[in-house]
């Protein structure tokens, strides 16, 4: 889909880079020529994944642990990273979301979501933005939100709220700092598997099981469909185009509303197994990060 070397040149962070969706977005931009930065709290993590992508790549690849809810650890890692040469792009990445009744949530588990979607997101934003601007370079930020930015979702208030959020920094920022050359848009994914997401989203179900009967298309999005939106808003020739919010998901948000209308179904016993096994994978993490 792009020629050989189409991002050369370009240097590019990826928040919650190590894994998932960051980390495949970082590998493609690494083949296609950029120098890739990523940041995340786990620091090994980050570490082996920079080693297999630059034994995959041959690129240039650097890891900052870093928790973007911190302000100032935030202005202190994009510090440094300008330090060595001024990244051109940014991608927002870096997520948490669960289902929940919206009446179960302490206000502890709302922070924790909105801490680093909305928080965290901006403060990376505002770290980047503001040395462009000061420098007088031009850039491209890339946030990923969801489709129900436009319909909002019942069961994951937390996350549509703070994605929302990020929305309306997208929109907003576009038309503040245009004049700066700096653009800003967003893709708001449907269902492409990953194992973090399956197991918080959809306890007990295979990923993307009800995709595969809702979808249009009758099938998940394809992780190199995302690569390639992601590369096309990193790349030159279409720097008119800003605050957009893409939608890449087969058309399923506007034949089925795209979120998690359907869990009104679930009556307490639902809701018990899905909380035990969220708290069961989160147990999980914490050790692995110990």
């Amino acid at each position: 889909m792009f020629r050989d070397g189409v991002l050369s040149g370009k240097k590019i962070l990826v928040t919650g880079g190590g894994t998932g969706l960051g980390r495949a977005m970082t590998e493609r931009f690494m083949q296609l020529g950029a120098e890739a930065v990523i940041c995340g709290r786990r620091k090994a993590l980050l570490d082996e994944t920079a080693e297999e992508l630059r034994r995959a790549t041959g690129g240039a690849i650097s890891t900052y642990a870093v928790d973007i809810r911190d302000s100032a650890a935030v202005d202190h890692m994009v510090e440094e990273i300008f330090a060595s040469g001024p990244l051109t792009g940014l991608v927002n990445n870096a997520a948490g979301n669960f289902i929940s009744r919206t009446q179960d949530l302490s206000p502890r588990g709302f922070d924790a979501i909105a801490n680093i979607v909305m928080h965290g997101t901006f403060y990376v934003t505002h770290a980047v933005g503001r040395r462009w601007i000061a420098a007088g370079l031009p850039g491209s930020v890339v946030s990923i939100t969801v489709t129900w930015v436009r319909n909002g979702s019942p069961f994951v208030v937390p996350s549509a709220m703070s994605k929302s959020a990020i929305n309306a920094m997208t929109m907003s920022l576009a038309a503040e700092w245009g004049r700066y050359g700096i653009r800003l848009n967003s893709i708001a994914p449907g269902v492409i598997p990953t194992e973090g997401a399956s197991k918080r989203l959809a306890p007990g179900q295979e990923p993307g099981e009800r995709t595969l009967k809702d979808n249009p298309q009758g099938r998940v999005g394809r992780m190199h469909e995302l690569q390639n939106l992601a590369t096309f808003l990193m790349a030159d020739g279409c720097e008119w185009l800003s605050g957009e919010t893409i939608a890449l998901d087969g058309a399923q948000a506007l034949a089925m509303g795209g979120n998690f209308y359907e869990l009104r179904a679930w009556g307490d016993a639902e809701w018990e197994r899905a909380r035990a096994s969220i708290q069961s994978q989160n147990a999980r993490d914490r050790a692995q990060r110990a």
